[in-house]
């Protein structure tokens, strides 16, 4: 290909634009801060690709179990293993975790960079690290014990979080500590197949009425967490992604139906 050719993130091509609204949201939009998405995510599994520094310097993934103690990613790592022994000669590490794929296309699905450094707790936080990593993976308790395998608790200082194309931002390591995984986000997919199938029209409601786009054609909940709906919207002009944000805040997965009625309602009034 000509260097003439080449295209860049700028000069998508023939890749398919997102239409504009048509009118203002009802309300901005409000998002989870990428220390919320990435404790939500860190949170809903067990595994992850640990990044290791060889001896020589040079970078070694590997596949790890994890349990979380503040968020802190919680390792047992054995000591035979060349991340075990990279890890006792440099305690520099990162951790790249995937969500559930909501998505066929895997980039388009979110994930997650810790990077900081690894310690072996000591006193009290010793047995909450170890309770930590079995409550998270309970076949530990066959190995966890044994002399040869150690417990490292990460130490994040750093967080890159990427929600899919084009949604991606980081945060500090004080800020993903002092974050909480979304309590509606991890257990939402129930909810959100229910209103796809039995509540079209409310979607397609909220797209026209307080998303911005009243030539939508069909809308689907994508995603739901503490505050708001993700919606995949057809209008003639195109696929369009709307975020219809609640009225408030909610802080329990028994409070997502009933902010999902007001927003109906509101919906229906507008």
């Amino acid at each position: 290909m000509a260097s003439g050719d080449l295209r860049d993130h700028g000069d998508p091509g023939d890749a398919p634009s997102i239409p504009p609204p048509l009118t203002a949201p009802s309300a901005a939009s409000t998002r989870p801060s990428a220390a919320e998405e990435a404790r939500t995510i860190a949170a809903s599994t067990n595994t992850g690709t640990l990044a290791t520094l060889t001896a020589a310097g040079d970078p070694w993934a590997s596949f790890v179990t994890y349990g979380l103690l503040g968020g802190a990613p919680v390792l047992c790592v054995s000591n035979l293993a060349e991340h075990g022994r990279n890890l006792a000669g440099d305690p520099r590490a990162s951790i790249a975790i995937v969500a559930a794929a909501t998505d066929s296309d895997p980039l388009a699905n979110s994930r997650i960079t810790l990077a900081g450094v690894v310690e072996r707790p000591t006193g009290d936080e010793l047995a909450a690290a170890r309770q930590a990593h079995l409550d998270a993976v309970p076949a530990a308790k066959y190995y966890l014990d044994y002399s040869d395998f150690t417990l490292w608790v990460l130490r994040v200082d750093r967080v890159r979080w990427v929600g899919g194309y084009g949604r991606m931002d980081s945060a500090s390591g004080a800020d993903y500590a002092a974050a909480q995984p979304d309590p509606v986000l991890a257990i939402a997919a129930g909810a959100i197949a229910h209103l796809n199938a039995d509540h079209a029209e409310a979607l397609l409601a909220m797209a026209r009425n307080l998303g911005g786009y009243p030539d939508a054609t069909a809308a689907t909940c994508t995603g739901a967490d503490r505050y708001g709906l993700d919606l995949k919207v057809t209008t003639p002009r195109g696929l369009a992604y709307p975020r219809i944000s609640y009225a408030e805040r909610i802080d329990d997965y028994d409070q997502l139906r009933p902010a999902t009625v007001e927003l109906t309602r509101r919906a229906r009034q507008g």
